[in-house]
């Protein structure tokens, strides 16, 4: 499968644009808790481990048949969540050559991304940050729809518990697991 096939995008979304919103994140640790995943395991976030972590963080994905909220597609960044995590299914072998565990993470309930990650064959699994825990202790930047806070979507390195490395903003987002390989090349481990 190619997320760029399967989820096309259409060419005229509206790019975002840097607001500063994640300048602070790299250096930050992790916090002390814990997500649940569509796995059914719970993940706790200061305890991933000494290699590199990517955590891809969106706002929601959409389900077959159910329309997006009005406005979607005008909201710069958040149009294209199911093409992103296609992308890190699609990339996801080569991701794991360079060590490193790869996660989505949204506030959408684990019952809602279960479904969308056994649907899109995904072989990594979705961290559900459903009561905003990470986000407000890490101070994600989201955006509300909708009457709905969401995440915006943007892409965590971690090494050790700490932050490496932020791409923020995101764009386009069937892209996202490129950027990522092309920065593990450029920023090889050290032993």
């Amino acid at each position: 499968m190619n997320s760029k096939i399967d989820f096309p995008l259409p060419t005229d979304l509206p790019r975002p644009t840097d607001d500063g919103a994640a300048d602070h994140l790299k250096g930050m640790r992790l916090p002390n808790l814990s997500l649940p995943t569509t796995g059914g395991r719970t993940i706790q976030l200061e305890k991933l481990g000494a290699g590199r972590t990517v955590i891809y963080c969106y706002p929601m994905t959409g389900v077959p048949g159910t329309p997006l909220p009005e406005g979607w597609d005008l909201v710069p960044g958040a149009r294209g969540c199911t093409p992103q995590a296609c992308n890190f299914r699609d990339r996801h072998e080569e991701l794991t050559q360079f060590g490193v565990a790869v996660y989505g993470l949204s506030t959408q309930s684990t019952e809602y991304q279960r479904e969308m990650a056994e649907r899109n064959h995904l072989p990594f699994e979705i961290l559900s940050d459903s009561e905003f825990r990470s986000c407000d202790a890490l101070r994600l930047p989201t955006f509300t729809m909708a009457g709905t806070r969401l995440l915006k979507r943007l892409t965590l390195i971690i090494k050790g518990g700490e932050i490496e490395h932020v791409f923020y903003p995101v764009f386009p987002s069937n892209e996202s697991a490129d950027r990522v390989i092309d920065w593990l090349k450029a920023h090889p481990l050290q032993d």
